[in-house]
């Protein structure tokens, strides 16, 4: 990857939409609704500590799977492939 997340953003590789339903009803590409989960594809150096000069780390890592906010983050296109950049702050929480 060629873009490097700074201070407290982290890039995010959102899951494929469902192309059918549990039923088995094929969806239209407009009734596709954007998975609000991904993976974790890199992190920034973390939140800035004012007090003590030092950075404070991240709560998630590298590969975790996470659920985020419905219009977290910002999408960019790198090398043919869609991420979003987005705060810790916008993650509701960790897939284990």
């Amino acid at each position: 990857m060629k873009v490097r997340p700074l201070g407290d953003k982290v890039i995010v590789k959102r899951d494929e939409a469902q192309t059918k339903t549990s039923s088995g009803i094929f969806l239209p590409e407009g009734a596709k609704d954007k998975p609000k989960q991904g993976k974790i594809i890199a992190l920034g150096s973390g939140i800035l500590n004012k007090d003590t000069g030092k950075y404070m780390p991240f709560t998630v890592k590298k590969g975790d799977t996470v659920i985020f906010t419905t219009y977290s983050g910002t999408e960019i296109k790198v090398d043919g492939e869609t991420y979003i950049i987005m705060t810790e702050e916008d993650i509701l929480g960790v897939i284990e």
